[in-house]
């Protein structure tokens, strides 16, 4: 079948089409269908945010032209009085472009610090919990280019290695979900660009001008510097530079777990040798790490300065025995046990 035969098929609806003709909203379509390739049902996160509107409309022409199956989730973090009236707003938004939605509500007491930290890891636990009753492996965010600067910044501040300086990634897994950020190419003036011309809307959360948050803090800083002469192209470079160092360490982690860790009889049970241990310190660090997600089933990995004490007292002695992430961990003579909890 000709390309054109094949395009009289997919009925992408009018006005939907229509605002595919802007050349400016197409050429980013092109680099978002070239950028995302994949052939599965997927779930899109929808904030309302001008950068998660860009996200459902680039995702809905996706979706129709490949005949996926998309489920876009709009999330009520009720730390906000206005929250639930905007999410049930962007839901009739969305509507009107035909792009069916669900809301996703944070119930329970919201935290007093540490807020914007706490609401991300809340916002992926309703994703995956909604992924894995749905039977979808694919979650679409809307991070971008402008993200993916501020995360270095942050993480630099925060004194992470360099796992934590290159988290931000087109592709990464919670457990057995694809967290997909198909937009990190791209600049937020874009994102903003399509939701305007698009929707006409979308929703500006007063804490993105809060300098009383870190990343804010961060975010006028990249501003400042990049009007002072700042090299975009040469970061990202350094960036790039960074995840190549990072696959060569992933490696000799899977080596590592591989040749030295093994089930034992009992369910949800590994044991490591001494060799485990004899490793270079990030590759004993990340391995060990990634067996107690495992067997402990956390989404997140386990907090650095407990897991850093637990690998000095490996060396230290013959015997102890610890809780971490879910997680029982003995060690005998030479030889460690990490069970479930």
């Amino acid at each position: 079948m000709s390309q054109r035969n094949l395009n009289a098929t997919i009925k992408i609806p009018k006005l939907l089409a229509n605002k595919l003709k802007n050349k400016k909203v197409n050429k980013i379509y092109s680099f978002f269908e070239k950028s995302l390739k994949i052939d599965k049902n997927f779930i899109v996160g929808v904030s309302g945010g001008p950068d998660s509107l860009a996200l459902a409309f680039l995702a809905k022409i996706y979706s129709i032209k490949k005949r996926l199956k998309v489920n876009f989730l709009i999330i009520d973090h009720k730390l906000r009085a206005e929250s639930t009236k905007e999410a049930k707003y962007v839901k009739r938004i969305l509507k009107k472009f035909f792009i069916n939605s669900e809301i996703l509500t944070w119930s329970g007491k919201k935290p007093q610090n540490n807020i914007q930290s706490l609401a991300r890891k809340k916002r992926y636990g309703l994703l995956l919990s909604k992924a894995k009753k749905l039977g979808i492996k694919n979650i679409l965010l809307a991070h971008h280019q402008d993200d993916l600067f501020e995360n270095f910044f942050i993480r630099i501040l925060r004194g992470s290695g360099l796992k934590g300086l290159i988290s931000l990634s087109k592709k990464s897994s919670i457990g057995n979900t694809n967290i997909l950020r198909p937009l990190l190419d791209l600049k937020k003036k874009d994102l903003k660009f399509i939701a305007h011309y698009v929707f006409g809307f979308y929703v500006d959360d007063p804490s993105n001008e809060d300098e009383k948050f870190q990343r804010i803090r961060v975010r006028k800083l990249l501003f400042q510097l990049e009007k002072d002469g700042l090299d975009k192209k040469k970061f990202i470079n350094t960036i790039n530079n960074l995840k190549h160092s990072d696959e060569v360490i992933k490696f000799y982690v899977d080596y590592n777990i591989q040749k030295n860790s093994f089930f034992s009889d009992k369910k949800n049970e590994i044991i490591l040798n001494s060799y485990f241990f004899a490793q270079p310190y990030e590759v004993v660090f990340r391995s060990f790490s990634n067996l107690i997600s495992l067997i402990g089933k956390n989404y997140y990995p386990v907090r650095g300065k407990k897991l850093e004490k637990i690998i000095e007292e490996t060396s230290k002695r013959s015997f102890f025995k610890a809780t971490l992430g879910g997680c029982v961990i003995k060690k005998v003579n030479r030889s460690l046990l990490i069970s479930k909890e």
